[in-house]
């Protein structure tokens, strides 16, 4: 690091000349000793930047098992960049890492190996390759009976290749489900974490969803919930909300939990963004039941989501799921109404003005059904709302012309109501 860019051409250098036919026992330490620098961001950089990756996706190809092993760690380091994860793929690093995971008995290289391919997964062009590969067919037997580091990354990487549909199939076929509700009953954290990601993108199907609740996925999901690791909070919380989208019992599916929906709205409480993001969507799905909506108001979701909609007032990432949940929870009794007196219209509003799609689609959304109370068709007639959503009314997307359309349309009759009362009066 110190030598900067002489210290990048002598690594390259080293390692350059040890590929055209020089004693691996030379090679091994000195890609040992690039595996153990890569953690640090700095020498990624030196690495990618000097021309390292082609070699470390050529040694993948060596029998020696202790020089693979070393290499595949360097990769599940500098992974964590973009660059090299398309180098990776350039390089033809990518067919040899799949080959590689039949190699079961030792454990270290299987370790490197499909820690490498939970990373250079992120990339969707990476999972098409490895769709084609078939990788997740050979990454399920993995699931079990292996070490907790290996299943880590072998659960991080079926995560990752769920992103493209026929990977998700392969899994199903797999009984990759099965397999992955099973390791939900654990205690590592990053495992739980990585698992319920991995449910969560297979539940985007319906059949993996249906699977998913036959073997009692979603019960355990939603235990992790008390889990006092705010990731695992969240991570179980995204997991849940496909799960209950794509379930057509999914309102029964959710009053069958025993104290669930108490839980959810505890969650409401919590000083993590990410557990607030997280439950706030679970909410706005939950929501689409009318009885597990009555049940969320009358734990008080109302008087809660009403104080998150001031407190994360500048913050897009929560600020988009609390208008969703708000929007979804105006459906029952009197939400509505108390959305309003609770000053909620007046920040939703503001909501409105963001550059964030979902935020202000939630928002418009959100505002189109309080706009069926009177009271708040005022506040945002006073907020000047009307010429945020009459922008929104030309957008491509149908539901969000309708919203704003319907909410401009009620502000305006209460306005000519007013007119007529008025113009009666004199």
């Amino acid at each position: 690091k110190a030598h900067g860019k002489s210290t990048r051409e002598s690594n390259k250098a080293v390692v350059s000349t040890q590929s055209t036919g020089e004693v691996e026992t030379i090679l091994v330490p000195v890609v040992a000793t690039l595996s153990e620098c890569s953690v640090d961001p700095e020498y990624r950089a030196a690495i990618c930047e000097g021309g390292i990756i082609q070699y470390l996706s050529k040694f993948l190809e060596s029998e020696n098992q202790e020089l693979v092993s070393h290499c595949a760690k360097a990769i599940f380091h500098c992974a964590e960049d973009v660059l090299t994860r398309t180098l990776i793929r350039q390089h033809h690093g990518l067919e040899p890492l799949v080959r590689l995971i039949k190699f079961t008995e030792n454990v270290y290289m299987l370790e490197g190996v499909t820690g490498a391919i939970w990373k250079v997964a992120i990339d969707r062009e990476n999972c098409e390759t490895f769709k084609n590969l078939k990788l997740c067919e050979s990454l399920v037997p993995l699931l079990h009976n292996q070490p907790e580091e290996v299943m880590i990354n072998v659960a991080g990487s079926i995560a990752e290749c769920a992103k493209i549909p026929e990977n998700i199939e392969q899994i199903r076929k797999a009984g990759g489900l099965t397999y992955l509700v099973n390791l939900l009953s654990g205690t590592n954290p990053t495992l739980l974490i990585n698992v319920a990601h991995a449910l969560g993108k297979c539940a985007t199907e319906p059949d993996s969803a249906t699977i998913i609740d036959k073997y009692d996925g979603v019960r355990l999901l939603w235990s992790l919930l008390k889990s006092p690791n705010p990731q695992v909070q969240s991570s179980a919380a995204w997991a849940i909300c496909p799960c209950i989208d794509n379930n057509k019992d999914a309102g029964e599916m959710v009053r069958s939990l025993v104290g669930g929906l108490e839980l959810i709205v505890s969650l409401l409480k919590s000083d993590n963004r990410e557990v607030l993001a997280s439950i706030c969507s679970a909410v706005a799905n939950i929501a689409k039941d009318e009885q597990n909506l009555a049940v969320l108001t009358d734990h008080g979701v109302v008087p809660i989501l009403s104080k998150l909609v001031v407190a994360h007032a500048n913050d897009d990432y929560v600020r988009g799921h609390i208008a969703d949940a708000i929007g979804r929870c105006c459906i029952w009794g009197n939400n509505r109404k108390e959305f309003g007196a609770r000053d909620v219209v007046k920040p939703l509003v503001k909501y409105l003005k963001s550059k964030d799609t979902f935020v202000y689609k939630a928002a418009a959304m959100a505002l189109f059904h309080l706009s069926l109370e009177p009271e708040n068709c005022v506040v945002m007639h006073e907020n000047h709302a009307k010429q945020w959503l009459v922008n929104m009314v030309g957008d491509d997307d149908w539901k969000l012309q309708e919203a704003a359309a319907g909410c401009i349309a009620n502000i305006r009759h209460l306005a000519l109501a007013n007119d007529i009362h008025r113009s009666q009066a004199r």
